[in-house]
């Protein structure tokens, strides 16, 4: 486990450490904000505008989480979160708003997407929703790369139970 202002956070092995992040919001502050909240870490953050240039860089690269503002101009979060969900090892998304409140929370999760978080955007709070979100993200990635094995070891015991 990680100490200081991370806190409770697992221990990622190096080269897995990068973290790549994709903001997608129309407002220059919300990716300057997020710029120095990730200038002192390994983390890649790259910038959207709106739902077509999200989509369009997410499917060129590969991108663990997403932040999204609720309102994009050319749609919402639940039209990219429709958009990313099409993608392989989708990426998770975590909603930004200022009115934040239970409602949207709930409304994120139960469409599938990963969090929401209030702006102004708090640092440590940024910090342990994407670390998270990159874990859930990561572990996810690993069970689907692990199932083909799986599965094709389950087959090869049950021809060996039936021949025997």
């Amino acid at each position: 486990m990680q100490a200081g202002p991370y806190g409770n956070l697992p221990e990622v092995p190096p080269a897995d450490r990068t973290v790549c992040v994709l903001a997608v919001s129309p407002y220059e502050e919300d990716h300057a904000c997020l710029r120095m909240i990730f200038s002192h870490s390994n983390w890649r953050i790259f910038r959207a505008r709106d739902c077509r240039e999200a989509i369009q860089f997410a499917s060129e690269n590969r991108v663990a989480v997403v932040i999204s503002e609720r309102d994009l101009p050319d749609g919402n979060w639940k039209r990219l979160l429709e958009l990313l969900s099409a993608l392989p090892a989708p990426p998770l998304l975590i909603v930004t708003a200022r009115d934040a409140d239970d409602s949207l929370w709930a409304e994120v999760l139960n469409l599938g997407a990963y969090d929401v978080l209030s702006k102004p955007l708090d640092r440590a709070e940024v910090t342990r929703i994407i670390s998270l979100a990159w874990l859930h993200w990561k572990e996810e990635l690993d069970r689907a790369r692990r199932r083909p094995m799986t599965r094709a070891v389950s087959g090869e015991a049950a021809s060996l139970t039936a021949t025997a």
